[in-house]
């Protein structure tokens, strides 16, 4: 017995008015359910596509509002790193300065030169660095400030102690044969008081004088024979005596190491 094909019947009805019935084969309903299948597999794939889409773009509208932040603080940080910069430069001037001024005092007081080592400051970043040199230099200004305080003391003082005689006056040659005190009488029995020193020295040697002062007097002065008598600071006065030859003169004015006379 032959075997008829299926058939589907749709029966569409409406109220008020007359039924209708469409009738169709198996396979136009297979083709149907899977037509409409295919159209919901479609719009799921095309609605999940744009949901991606627009997480994508809030995602890459965040990343830009990041990158115009740190582009913002890039700038910022350039320009506190060229106010430092300037700040830092200033500060290595005055500290220059001050270096120099100390080792001019310490040059006209007669002292060995200073060697400092450089200081390193160890600054934050941005506002952290800034405020550390700020704080440096106050006080590299209060150094100033202080510098410029002592400076006429410290001028008192080195005028005194330039002034001391306490150097030698003579130099690369023998020791001394006869020191500051009692002695043995050399020209006679007993002891005496010698109130000088007396150095080895070959004939024309230079004699410098041993501190800053004021020539008061040249010439023949008794015992000590050809001399010259320098007044200094503080009151005192120091006499360089049995010279063969003057170099100086009566009210000149002559510094520590200068030559005077000649053995």
């Amino acid at each position: 017995m032959k075997r008829r094909p299926v058939r589907y019947t749709l029966l569409l009805a409406r109220s008020g008015g007359e039924s209708r019935t469409l009738s169709f084969p198996g396979w136009a309903a297979v083709l149907f359910l899977a037509f409409l299948a295919l159209w919901t597999g479609v719009n799921l794939y095309l609605w999940h596509r744009a949901k991606e889409a627009r997480a994508l773009e809030a995602r890459l509208h965040a990343l830009s509002q990041e990158a115009r932040r740190l582009s913002l603080a890039l700038e910022a940080e350039r320009a506190k790193n060229g106010a430092l910069s300037l700040e830092a430069e200033r500060t290595k001037k005055d500290l220059e300065a001050l270096k120099r001024a100390v080792e001019e005092l310490r040059r006209r007081a007669g002292l060995a030169p200073l060697n400092l080592l450089p200081v390193r400051y160890e600054g934050g970043r941005g506002g952290g660095a800034l405020e550390g040199w700020a704080e440096v230099r106050v006080g590299v200004l209060d150094l100033k400030r202080q510098l410029e305080e002592l400076s006429p003391a410290l001028e008192r003082s080195l005028e005194v102690e330039r002034g001391l005689p306490l150097g030698l006056p003579l130099k690369g040659h023998g020791g001394i044969t006869s020191g500051f005190g009692p002695r043995p009488n050399p020209f006679g029995p007993g002891w005496e008081v010698h109130d000088g020193v007396d150095f080895a020295a070959p004939y024309g040697a230079p004699v410098y004088a041993t501190g800053s002062g004021v020539v008061a007097q040249t010439g023949w002065m008794g015992p000590y024979g050809l001399a010259v008598l320098l007044d200094h600071a503080g009151g005192y006065r120091s006499l360089y005596g049995h010279l063969s030859r003057l170099g100086v003169r009566p009210g000149e004015r002559v510094e520590r190491g200068q030559v005077l006379g000649y053995v």
